[in-house]
Formats: structure tokens, C-alpha cells, sequence
């Protein structure tokens, strides 16, 4: 009956937080102990960094941090609340509320973790095979952004010994997937369906009318198997694109910032119950997050050489500082040599990389059904139903508030925090220039020559 009541008034609690510059303070965590997970990835540095700041200390919270081994097992560990929460890939919990993939449950998406931190990288192999094609400016390096229409040729000798090209992503619902897609189609690569009423393998795996192969592949793995000619790209975070680069296996040649500038790429994710159970705690775990994304682009990346070390641990992402501290430090390198200034190449914080914008989530969702992941048309109120469902900037606000309103943060730092917020304004900062609005998913799905038009 206790516990039962002090959940009752901290759901009261909850609720007057959503009033703006409310002169309450968060009460104490309902749960103190935690569990989270991750991904030995780069763009986990928030949880990284708000551990080993004492920022979840400052929240009277006692967090312990675990690697997970798949994507899989983190929205499984989360659904499951065999952990509590966890750094996962923005479309894992869309595409579980919209009824794909095995797992059942609700996780909700309180707040964004990063913008950008992806690249595509080709084997040695494939890159002289393209390097001819490649425009180059007075220096004769290549000039960037480099398009996919460079590997037809590749593709169709693939294609002309019945074989198909193999790329490799982290994810059917990943942001990897859908950037490795949009980039091939924007080019004139066919991309494949997938088919859910079908059950072969092809269509399960996307292959459906597809002129080359998309492959599910761990990301540690990656660099290994372009070496051994497994796969002959692939679409992944940090720091396994840049491992590549150091190992000299591959050539990475565009970022995801110049597919679609600051995109959104990982989420933090709590399952609806844990919020539901645990208000005040869900509103610290934020604090300490938001905390955590400003110190991380502060000062113009001045935290990133120390950031670096951290993230080399062998408890976080484990990879030699000198691979780490490219991308994070705010650099990239193509091919040996070519190393390019990339200020925004991970942003967490600038640009209001941390919000959770209803836009974002609708955009994932209308690649789901271009690529038939979503098998039936679905009318635009569906979209934005499965978007409020899932992306929860009302808790944001109330972490945001409190932030700013103790002196930590000022209002600038945020967007709107209003109720009607969540949309990004119309814009067309990707390769092919289509103009995405997230007001109106069915009509962005129309303007694709390329991909399921209803």
C-alpha cells in the first residue's frame, strides 16, 4: 500500500512538472539502483560521460552501465525490464509500437542521444574500382560528398556473374539501413523490398527487386569481414569506419551528415512501464543525460581528448585512442592521409541534438513503408499516433525546465518546450534534395522514384 501511494504523489508530482518554470523540484527517485545498456559504439559517451561525472551520483541514482552484445538483446533487456534502460537505435521502438519484429512491449524515446556519427566505407577493392569515377579537386583528393551512382559499374559486374554486391548494417530498423538505402536509391541502386507475406529469405531480408544485398552484421565485425571479402562495404557508427582507415582495409566515402545533415541516429529508451512506475526517477536519469550532451560539445569540443580516453576503456568502447579521437575530436579520415575537419561529425548537444522531435520519429517510420517493412498504406494520422506513442518530449521538458530554471542551463540551449512543439521546420538538407516535411509523411513518400509510393 506504500509503495502504491508514493507512486500515486509522484505521479501528481509528474504531472505539475509539465507546467513551465514551475518552482517545484523533481522529488526523490522513486528506484535508485540501474541498470543500463549499451553498445560499444562512440555515440554511448553520454552515459559514459554521466557516470564517470557523477552526474546520475548527483541524482541520488546508483547506475551501473553494461555492454550489450546485439541490438537485439537491447530492446529485448528493455521490453523484458531485465535492464532499465538502454542506448539504442532510434527505429527499434517505432518499429516495435508499429507491430514488427518479434519483440512485444512499449519503450519510449524521452531523448535523443546524438546527431550524426555514421559513415559508409568500401573495401580497398571496390574503392579502385570507383577511384577513376570520382571527381577530384586541385590537390587530387576526391571532392565530397561522393554519390552511389560511382559504384554501378561495380554492381553490375556483381550482377553480370549472377552475384550480388554485399553491404553490410547493423540493423533492418537502424538508421544505418535506412541511410545505406536512401544513399543507393538517391543514386540509382536499387536498395530491395522487403515482403513480410512472404517467406522466403530475400524477402525477409529486403532482397525483393534489389540490384545489390544489404546484410545484418555486428558492427565490431565489420572491418574483419571487408578484409576477408565477406562484405564489400558497409553503413556503421564509431569508431568501426575509422578502424578501417587505421587497419588500412578500407576507404569510408561519405558521412550520414552529408546523406542527411544532423540526422538523428541513437536514443535513450525506457519501457512506458519503468516511466509510468518511476516519474521522478525517469526526470534525473534526463538531468544527468542533458548534463552529460552539453559537457560533451562544450567549449567547441574542448572535452572530446578527454572524452577520447574515457570511451578507450576497455568497459565502454574499447578501441585504441588514435581510432577514437578522428570523428570525436572533430575530424574524419577518408583514405590514409586525407584527413578533413568534421566539427559536427558527432553532435550532442548543438543543434538540439538531445530533443526528441516527433518529425524525427515520423521520418523513420516513412522509410519503414518505402522499403516494406510496413506492409499496408497507412493514413498520415497513423504516423504521427506511432510518433506520440513513442517520443516523449513532455518528459524532456520537465528535465529541461528544472535545468534551467536552478541555473544549470539557460532557455536558449532548448527548442519550444511548448506542448505544441515536436516538428522540425520543412527542409531538404539531404543528397538527393527532397524536401522532407513531417506533417506530411504520404505525400514526402510520393516524391521518391525509388520505394513504396502509398
Amino acid at each position: 500500500m506504500q509503495n502504491r501511494q508514493s507512486r500515486f504523489f509522484g505521479s501528481i508530482l509528474f504531472a505539475l512538472l509539465l507546467i513551465p518554470h514551475s518552482a517545484m523540484a523533481v522529488g526523490p527517485p522513486e528506484t535508485k539502483e540501474l541498470t543500463f545498456g549499451f553498445i560499444k559504439l562512440t555515440d554511448m559517451a553520454p552515459l559514459a560521460i554521466a557516470y564517470e561525472n557523477g552526474y546520475f551520483e548527483d541524482e541520488g541514482l546508483d547506475v551501473y552501465l553494461e555492454a550489450q552484445r546485439t541490438w537485439a538483446q537491447v530492446v529485448e533487456a528493455v521490453a523484458g525490464r531485465v535492464i532499465d534502460g538502454a542506448h539504442m537505435l532510434a527505429g527499434q521502438p517505432l518499429a516495435m509500437r508499429a507491430g514488427l519484429g518479434p519483440v512485444q512491449g512499449h519503450i519510449v524515446t524521452p531523448i535523443s542521444m546524438d546527431l550524426n556519427g555514421n559513415a559508409i566505407t568500401v573495401s580497398n577493392e571496390i574503392w579502385e574500382a570507383v577511384s577513376s569515377n570520382i571527381e577530384r579537386n586541385d590537390d587530387g583528393l576526391p571532392v565530397h560528398p561522393i554519390k552511389a551512382n560511382v559504384l554501378k559499374p561495380v554492381v553490375d559486374a556483381f550482377r553480370g556473374r549472377d552475384e550480388y554486391l554485399k553491404l553490410g548494417m547493423v540493423s533492418p530498423t537502424s538508421t544505418h539501413n535506412y541511410e545505406l538505402r536512401y544513399w543507393l536509391a538517391a543514386g540509382g541502386i536499387h536498395p530491395g523490398f522487403y515482403d513480410a507475406s512472404k517467406g522466403d529469405a530475400g524477402s525477409r531480408s529486403g532482397w525483393n527487386d534489389s540490384d545489390v544485398h544489404l546484410v545484418v552484421t555486428p558492427p565490431p565485425e565489420m572491418p574483419r569481414l571487408l578484409e576477408r571479402g565477406i562484405i564489400g562495404g558497409y553503413c556503421v557508427g564509431e569508431p568501426w569506419n575509422q578502424q578501417a582507415v587505421f587497419t588500412g582495409v578500407g576507404v569510408p566515402v561519405i558521412t550520414d551528415s552529408d546523406i542527411w545533415r544532423n540526422n538523428p541516429e541513437k536514443v535513450f529508451g525506457l519501457s512506458a512501464e519503468f516511466v509510468s512506475e518511476n516519474p521522478n526517477t525517469t526526470v534525473r536519469i534526463l538531468r544527468a543525460l542533458l548534463r552529460a550532451a552539453k559537457w560533451l560539445d562544450e567549449g567547441n569540443n574542448t572535452n572530446r581528448l578527454e572524452t577520447v580516453e574515457i570511451l578507450s576503456r576497455p568497459e565502454y568502447v574499447g578501441a585504441p585512442p588514435e581510432v577514437i579521437s578522428n570523428s570525436m575530436t572533430g575530424y574524419f579520415e577518408y583514405e590514409r592521409g586525407d584527413k578533413r575537419p568534421a566539427p559536427d561529425f558527432n553532435l550532442f548537444f548543438r543543434e538540439f541534438a538531445t530533443y526528441p522531435y516527433y518529425s524525427d520519429a515520423v521520418w523513420y517510420l516513412t522509410q519503414m513503408r518505402r522499403w516494406g517493412q510496413i506492409a499496408e498504406s497507412k493514413p498520415d494520422e497513423w504516423y504521427f499516433k506511432i510518433a506520440r506513442e513513442v517520443y516523449r518530449p513532455d518528459l524532456y521538458a520537465m528535465a529541461a525546465n528544472e535545468l534551467i530554471e536552478e541555473g544549470s542551463m539557460s532557455r536558449s540551449e532548448f527548442p519550444d518546450l511548448g506542448e505544441e512543439s515536436g516538428f522540425r521546420q520543412p527542409h531538404a538538407d539531404f543528397i538527393d534534395g527532397v524536401e522532407y516535411d513531417g506533417n506530411q509523411p504520404n505525400a514526402y513518400l510520393r516524391k521518391f522514384s525509388i520505394g513504396i509510393k502509398d
